[in-house]
C-alpha cells in the first residue's frame, strides 16, 4: 500500500476501511468457488483455535474455495489467544509495520486499521503496538471477515473413524464432530504446555504460579517475589508484580549473562521463510538449536519496565536446584550453595513441546514421530527441548512413529509453535504467518482434491455446457464440395 493509498484512509474511520476491503475482496473474486464435494454430516476441516493462527487459516481456506470449515475455541468471545490472558507485556515485540495475518491485503493490516481510526501522524508517532490494541485489531479482523468462530467449545479427544476423524467436544451443540482434516492452530503451547521444572513440584500451589497462569498480582503487594528466568514472559510478570506493589522482585537466572541479541531477527527474510523447510535435518537443527542456546532476549522496553524500580534485582549464575516451603513462604536453593527466602515464586520458564501432554490424542500421542526419533545431533549441538518437537511432513501433518500404528495422524495439521523445528517460524510468529497460512491452505486443498479425484474426473466427463452453439459460422462452397465428395466416396 503506497503512501498515497494510505492517505486515502487516514482518520476516515473503520466503516470506510471496511468498504475498501470489501471492494478489494470482490475484485479478487473472494471467497473462492466451492469445489469440495459435500459429505453429509462431515466437515472438510475443523480448526482448533480462534486466535490469529486459526482465523487466518480459515481465511486462507475460504480464499481457496474451501468453505465447509468449523473454527472452535475454548475461550470466551473476544478473549481468544494469550493477549488478554497470560500475555502481560505492554507492547508487542514485533515492528509495527509487519503485515502479519493480512494475507496480502493492505486493508487488512494493523497499519490500515490503526490509521483509519487515528490518522497518519499518530501512526508515525506510534513506537510499538500496545498488546490490548493488538487484540482489538484481531477481533475486528475476525468480525470484518465473518470468521465463524464457535466459542466456549473444547476439543477433548480425537480418534479415527474410517477415513475420517471423530472429535469429542464439550460446549458445542453436538457432542461429537466428524471431519476429514483437523488443524491445531493452538499457539505457543499448542503441542505441549507450560514448562514446570521438577524443583517446584513439592511446593504448595498457593506459593507459586507459572507465567501462563492467572495470577492475583494484587495479592503480591508488600511481598518478596522470586521470578525464575529472564525471558520475555518472566520479565513481564516481574513488572506486573512490581507495579502492584511487591516489596521486591528478584530475577533468579541460571545464565551467567543477560541475553541481548535476538539472533533470528538478524536472518529474517523471505528466503529464510521459504528455504528453512527445504534444508536437511542437520541445518534445520543447527539454526533452531543455536537460537535456543543463545535465547531470545526480553524486549528492551519490557526490561526497562522492571529495572526502573529500585526494588528489582537481577541475579545471574543462580541455577535453581530445589524450592521448599519455609513457614508461610518458600526458600529457593541454588547450585552455588546460596538460597533466597521468598513469599511467592513465579516460573518464567516458558513452554515445552511435548505431544504426550496433549490429552486430545490419548495414548496415540506416543505414536507422534519426534525429532529425537530421527536425528542425533553432533557433540555440542544437543538439545533435549528441541528433540521433543514433532518431526512433521512438509504439509504440517504429523508423522507416525511406527508405520501403520496411527496413519490417521496424516490428517492432523500442526499449525502452531510445534511446527517451527520442521518448517520454520510460519505458524505463530507475526512476520511469517501469512506465508504459513498460504502453505497450509494449498497443502489441504491438494490432499482434499486427490482424495476426491474420481469424483472430479467424473465431473469433468459429465460436464456438458457448450461454449459454441453451432451458429457461430456458415458452411462455405469449399466445405460443401468437400462434404459432397466425402459422401460419394462413402
Amino acid at each position: 500500500m503506497s503512501h498515497k493509498d494510505l492517505s486515502s484512509i487516514d482518520a476516515k474511520g473503520l466503516v470506510a476501511l471496511e468498504a475498501r476491503l470489501k471492494e478489494d475482496l470482490e475484485f479478487l473474486c473472494y471467497p473462492g468457488k466451492d469445489w469440495v464435494p459435500e459429505k453429509d454430516g462431515v466437515s472438510d476441516v475443523v480448526i482448533i483455535g480462534g486466535g490469529m493462527c486459526g482465523t487466518l487459516a480459515w481465511f486462507a481456506l475460504a480464499t481457496g474455495g474451501m468453505s465447509n470449515v468449523r473454527v472452535l475455541d475454548r475461550a470466551e468471545k473476544g478473549r481468544e489467544g494469550p493477549w488478554l490472558g497470560y500475555a502481560r507485556m505492554e507492547t508487542l515485540r514485533s515492528p509495527k509495520a509487519l503485515t502479519g495475518p493480512a494475507f496480502g491485503h493492505g486493508a487488512l493490516t494493523f497499519q490500515a486499521w490503526y490509521r483509519a481510526q487515528f490518522g497518519g501522524q499518530a501512526w508515525d508517532e506510534l513506537d510499538k503496538i500496545p498488546r490490548t490494541m493488538w487484540m482489538d485489531y484481531l477481533y475486528w479482523y475476525r468480525v470484518v471477515l465473518g470468521v465463524p468462530v464457535e466459542n466456549n467449545v473444547s476439543v477433548d479427544h480425537v480418534e479415527p473413524e474410517g477415513d475420517l476423524l471423530r472429535l469429542r467436544v464439550s460446549g458445542a451443540s453436538d457432542d461429537t464432530i466428524l471431519t476429514r482434516k483437523l488443524v491445531f492452530a493452538t499457539g505457543r503451547d499448542g503441542t505441549g504446555g507450560p514448562n514446570i521444572p521438577a524443583f517446584i513440584k513439592g511446593l504448595p500451589e498457593h506459593l507459586w504460579a507459572h507465567s501462563a497462569d492467572e495470577i492475583d498480582f494484587a495479592n503480591l503487594k508488600d511481598k518478596r517475589v522470586a521470578v525464575i528466568g529472564v525471558g520475555a514472559s518472566a520479565v513481564d510478570n516481574a513488572a506486573e508484580a512490581l507495579e502492584h506493589g511487591a516489596a521486591e522482585v528478584r530475577h533468579l537466572i541460571r545464565r551467567k549473562d543477560m541475553p541481548t541479541i535476538n539472533k533470528m531477527m538478524g536472518i529474517g527474510s523471505f528466503g529464510f521463510t521459504a528455504g528453512f523447510a527445504a534444508m536437511d535435518d542437520e541445518w534445520r537443527w543447527r539454526f533452531m538449536q543455536y537460537s535456543f542456546a543463545t535465547q531470545t532476549p526480553s524486549p528492551r522496553g519490557s526490561t526497562l519496565r522492571v529495572s526502573r524500580h529500585p526494588n528489582a534485582y537481577f541475579h545471574f549464575g543462580k541455577a535453581t536446584t530445589r524450592i521448599e516451603q519455609k513457614g508461610d513462604g518458600a526458600v529457593v536453593h541454588f547450585a552455588d550453595g546460596t538460597s533466597y527466602d521468598a513469599d511467592f515464586v513465579i516460573l518464567g520458564t516458558g513452554f515445552v513441546i511435548d505431544p504426550l501432554a496433549r490429552t486430545e490424542f490419548g495414548d496415540k500421542a506416543r505414536e507422534i514421530l519426534l525429532w529425537q526419533d530421527v536425528y542425533t545431533p553432533p557433540e555440542g549441538e544437543e538439545s533435549g527441548d528441541l528433540g521433543h518437537f514433532p518431526y512433521l511432513n512438509g504439509d504440517f501433518t504429523f508423522r507416525e512413529k511406527t508405520p501403520g500404528a496411527a496413519p490417521w495422524l496424516n490428517n492432523v495439521y500442526c499449525f502452531n509453535y510445534g511446527a517451527s523445528a520442521s518448517l520454520g517460524k510460519v505458524s505463530g510468529d507475526i512476520p511469517g504467518i501469512s506465508d504459513g497460512a498460504a502453505w497450509l491452505a494449498r497443502a489441504i486443498a491438494a490432499t482434499l482434491y486427490c482424495e476426491d479425484v474420481e469424483t472430479h474426473w467424473k465431473g469433468m466427463q459429465d460436464y456438458d455446457k457448450p461454449e459454441l452453439l453451432g451458429d457461430e459460422w456458415e458452411a462455405t462452397d469449399l466445405e460443401a464440395n468437400l462434404q459432397k465428395r466425402e459422401g460419394q466416396v462413402a
